[in-house]
């Protein structure tokens, strides 16, 4: 193995920002294509510059942030947070003690890296579940997760959803829907309702995740709930600031789901084409995937042997897209614990600015260009940015 610690995955992530810092500075930030669905920004105009200070800002964003909140996620209350781990962690602190249960239920596993640490965290055992048949609320259990779209964007099935509000509720315990891209994919592409619809307690999104705010946690619920988990965030700093809280909100009146509804209907072409030579390739809600185990399936179906792990095959296989051809996916910049599937998510903003063609040769090229470097451990870890001459260079 070449990634073996959260270490080795912020090297990775240092000689990804290499990559994209030399070519904005040498060509422009359009020389690159962010292709994660993550992009986010900050839409601010001229006025919220001026508001951008410690009390003035939060005071007259808030306003904005609640009603525009409530009417994207629903709930009584809104809490904006710096990070969707941030809420995750925060609710923790407020809702669980040591030797208690947290129990979640997802589409698919693993969950996100924030909940079970969270758990952690706090002294509370930690329980998951994709199978919604063997899902069960114990006498332990302070809190119930839902995440409404996996890292890999599966996405939750309404009745299972249903099912485990139901099952928490006659226990007295309280649900929190991870729903960090789930929150559109779910509304948008399959027509489910919003999570505190459903009869949630609490639900985050991120901000940044298939809409164009800044990277940030957006929390909806009850409004006795948000308070205790407010009461935390405080304490800890895990509040959103003022230019964050300010992104999200114009982020919210920009929003347009048609994008992402566009991305649903023409991701079939590029699938299809890619299919024919690449058939790990799997569909997603807006463009498609190779997960590890199918980078390694395709050096297998090749002939070519390697001792990298599945992950670290889809790692290389991340960078030398960002090398190579200047997409950015999810392994290359990831925070580390993030999903080391590779994604193309095509209601990316860059996704209107390259070619179908242009990424379709790019992806098989790429895969090309790993087989031929993967029994060469020394060139993988060259472009993982892991060798300790790619470590001195940083």
């Amino acid at each position: 193995m070449i990634i073996e610690s959260s270490l080795d995955e912020v090297k990775r992530r240092e000689s990804a920002m290499k990559i994209i810092r030399s070519r904005v500075r040498s060509n422009g930030r359009t020389s690159i294509y962010d292709l994660t669905g993550l992009a986010g920004g900050f839409p601010l105009s001229d006025g919220d510059m001026a508001l951008l200070e410690t009390y003035a800002g939060p005071a007259v964003f808030d306003d904005e942030i609640q009603r525009l909140g409530r009417e994207h996620l629903g709930g009584e209350k809104i809490l904006a947070l710096n990070r969707t781990s941030s809420g995750i962690l925060a609710a923790t602190l407020a809702l669980v003690q040591d030797g208690d249960e947290i129990v979640h239920y997802l589409p698919k596993s693993p969950a996100h890296p924030s909940i079970p640490r969270s758990a952690e965290l706090v002294g509370a055992s930690y329980r998951e579940f994709d199978d919604v048949n063997q899902f069960k609320v114990g006498e332990k259990t302070a809190l119930v997760f839902i995440t409404g779209s996996t890292m890999d964007h599966q996405v939750v099935d309404e009745k299972n959803f249903r099912k485990v509000v139901e099952l928490a509720h006659e226990h007295g315990v309280p649900v929190f829907v991870d729903d960090a891209s789930g929150a559109r994919l779910r509304t948008v592409v399959y027509k489910q309702p919003r999570a505190m619809d459903m009869g949630a307690d609490l639900a985050v999104t991120s901000t940044d995740k298939l809409m164009d705010g800044p990277r940030g946690g957006l929390m909806a619920g009850k409004e006795d709930i948000i308070d205790r988990v407010k009461s935390k965030a405080l304490q800890f700093g895990l509040e959103a600031q003022p230019p964050i809280v300010v992104g999200m909100a114009r982020a919210l009146e920009n929003f347009k789901p048609e994008r992402i509804v566009e991305a649903f209907h023409t991701k079939d072409e590029i699938y299809t084409a890619l299919k024919e030579d690449i058939s790990s390739i799997m569909e997603t809600p807006t463009g498609f995937m190779m997960k590890p185990e199918g980078v390694m399936a395709e050096m297998g179906a090749a002939g070519v042997e390697t001792c990298l792990s599945k992950k670290d095959l889809a790692f290389v296989f991340a960078m030398l897209l960002l090398e190579k051809h200047s997409i950015i996916t999810i392994p290359a910049v990831g925070m580390p614990g993030a999903s080391a599937t590779v994604r193309i998510d095509l209601a990316s903003k860059d996704a209107s600015r390259i070619e179908r063609q242009k990424l379709i040769n790019a992806f098989k090229k790429t895969l090309d260009e790993l087989k031929s470097i993967a029994s060469d451990e020394g060139a993988c870890r060259a472009v993982l940015g892991t060798s300790q001459d790619a470590q001195k260079k940083n």
